[in-house]
């Protein structure tokens, strides 16, 4: 009976060559690509020394007002800290007192968590008057007056009055009114156009994550469909929205209009360095009646918590990125309940995947029994595969792959059975890919060397950077690739060789398979590697039980003689796969009859 030696020396050589291949084009396209970010950077550069950016100024409306005219107001609550500046009449700066944003320098999450500061947001309303001058709002000065838990922004323009009437609520709103007098008389106007500008700040661990979790949100439809867009441009022409917001990893800004955004547009671009990691330009219309603009709207500066986001009953749930369909319930009405369920006995998050990990094997086992069992079914009859293909070796590949098929099919073994679980991996991989970058109950959860769960652990710092690594090793992503590669070798036995030339080694791509998942898990979040270390660790321990204690190769044996004694009904899929190959065998005749002639 055919063992299981691991690798041989012409495997360990196979191996190693399509390494080196890899690593190559790994280096030649980030050189590449570093190349071409050189060189656009330097076209921005010179861009940005021909056109430089002005900064908004008051002057530009009023020429006459000072900077020490323009005031500041500010309101709190438990959950929002907010400051208001009178240059615009806009909210300029935005705290969430509950949660801290991740320090680079220290290492800790200990700075205060600030969505807006320092002038990365601003917004205005635009318009012409009747002279055809553009107006917009946020050039305009506000005189703030406070009273409780409001404050009130007025301007005035050539006699019209422009008020914002903010008003600080729970649940992290802030009810924002727009209300004007006498506009009419400046304006001949029926919409006013709203602009919004966004600099995503660096909030998180993980730039290169948080960067890509960054996009645009909004509702339409009357809050009943959702969308988003990563891309470089938005663009909902033809419909009207509900909210437009700009999503972070755990946390995002929203506005809400009361009578909606219509010919909506926007754009946006990754930042590759610095305090912020993208920025979005956002563009929308409302309506005015009788050439004033009376709206409200809503202002939210939230945490992505579920349950949060399904109180508004306005469609935000859909912010969280859980997964489409499928996907999406098996992260809300699965990982998350389980999670939370572990989580209530007291246990640290890392102990609570682990716990996890142990449920969701349990959940499966009765699958791996079947495939493992398969697996000793094939190698039970290995000797009489290789004995069939001694007999055809000077045969086309056709023939010995019927030969093949007609002995599995006489000892009862379905190859398409060992498909299912790796069919049902790949729904559960991509559920736990979107469930721990973005469940906020992990966020700044640490478990042994990985401080935040939701990021990757850099217990091992490189002086230099890897490509597709970056300058860091996550423990985590090593040990994890460790124990898949130990879990490929231990189930890579059961695989029958290419016997023809030139056709490739399955068994070295397999083992190419852990060592390309460093890669991926290395900037992931360290929760998700801790998973699979530890499934794949079970994965080998069930192996082991399998095969020393639950299966007996003899009754296998036994089994697959009783096998070929019973009278064999062809199913559907063996004999659409005879027809198939029947046709390619007559194909080939015809083919090789043809040449001759």
């Amino acid at each position: 009976m055919q063992q299981n030696n691991g690798l041989d020396k012409s495997q360990m050589i196979s191996f190693a060559v399509l390494c080196l291949v890899l690593f190559g084009f790994m280096f030649y396209f980030q050189n590449k690509q570093s190349k071409e970010e050189e060189v656009k950077a330097q076209q921005q550069k010179t861009e940005q020394a021909k056109n430089p950016v002005k900064p908004t100024q008051a002057s530009n409306i009023n020429p006459n007002v000072t900077p020490g005219a323009i005031q500041t107001a500010r309101l709190s609550n438990k959950e929002l800290n907010i400051e208001f500046a009178g240059l615009g009449g806009q909210v300029s700066k935005v705290e969430l007192a509950e949660y801290k944003a991740y320090d680079h320098k220290t290492d800790k999450a200990d700075l205060p968590l600030l969505l807006i500061t320092k002038n990365n947001s601003d917004y205005g309303f635009q318009f012409k008057d009747k002279t055809g001058k553009v107006i917009n709002t946020k050039d305009l000065v506000f005189a703030p007056a406070v009273n409780g838990n409001a404050v009130t922004m007025t301007a005035d323009y050539n006699g019209a009055v422009i008020q914002f009437v903010y008003t600080l609520l729970d649940k992290y709103r802030l009810d924002f009114k727009v209300r004007t007098q006498g506009l009419a008389k400046v304006t001949a106007d029926t919409k006013a156009d709203f602009i919004w500008n966004y600099n995503v700040r660096n909030l998180e661990k993980g730039r290169a994550q948080e960067q890509s979790h960054s996009e645009f949100s909004y509702a339409f439809n009357n809050y009943k469909d959702y969308d988003y867009d990563g891309r470089t441009t938005m663009e909902e022409e033809k419909e009207t929205l509900n909210w437009i917001g700009v999503k972070q990893q755990f946390f995002t800004s929203v506005i809400e209009a009361k009578s909606g955004f219509t010919q909506s547009k926007g754009n946006q671009e990754n930042i590759e360095e610095g305090e912020y990691l993208k920025k979005l330009n956002y563009e929308g219309f409302v309506q005015m009646t009788g050439n004033e603009l009376n709206q409200d709207f809503t202002w939210y500066f939230m945490p992505l918590d579920l349950p949060l986001l399904k109180s508004y009953d306005k469609n935000f749930d859909e912010i969280l990125p859980l997964g489409w369909s499928f996907i999406g319930w098996m992260n809300r009405g699965f990982f998350i309940p389980i999670y939370n369920f572990i989580s209530s006995w007291g246990v640290t998050a890392g102990w609570a995947i682990f716990l996890l990990t142990i449920l969701v094997k349990l959940i499966l086992s009765p699958i791996m029994y079947k495939q493992h069992k398969l697996s000793a079914m094939m190698r039970v009859i290995r000797p009489e595969i290789d004995e069939a293909n001694a007999k055809l070796k000077d045969a086309d590949a056709m023939k010995k792959q019927q030969a093949t098929m007609e002995i599995y099919r006489k000892a009862g073994v379905n190859q398409m059975a060992g498909c299912l679980p790796a069919l049902v991996q790949i729904p559960i991989f991509y559920a736990l890919f979107r469930f721990f970058p973005n469940f906020i109950d992990l966020r700044g959860q640490g478990f042994w060397f990985a401080k935040d769960l939701t990021a990757y652990d850099d217990l091992i710092k490189l002086p230099f950077k890897v490509p597709f690594l970056g300058d860091h090793l996550s423990v985590f992503a090593i040990a994890c690739t460790i124990v898949i590669l130990i879990y490929t070798i231990m189930t890579s036995g059961n695989m029958q060789q290419p016997q023809q030339e030139g056709m490739p080694n399955m068994k070295v791509l397999m083992y190419i398979f852990p060592v390309t998942f460093l890669f991926f898990l290395n900037t992931s979040a360290s929760g998700l590697s801790w998973y699979y270390f530890v499934s794949n660790a079970i994965n080998i321990l069930i192996i082991l039980v399998i095969k020393y204690v639950i299966l007996d190769e003899k009754k296998i044996h036994a089994q697959i003689q009783a096998n070929k004694e019973k009278p064999k009904t062809e199913g559907k899929f063996q004999k659409r796969m005879r027809e198939m190959m029947e046709k390619a065998q007559e194909q080939q005749k015809y083919q090789e009859q043809k040449k001759k002639k």
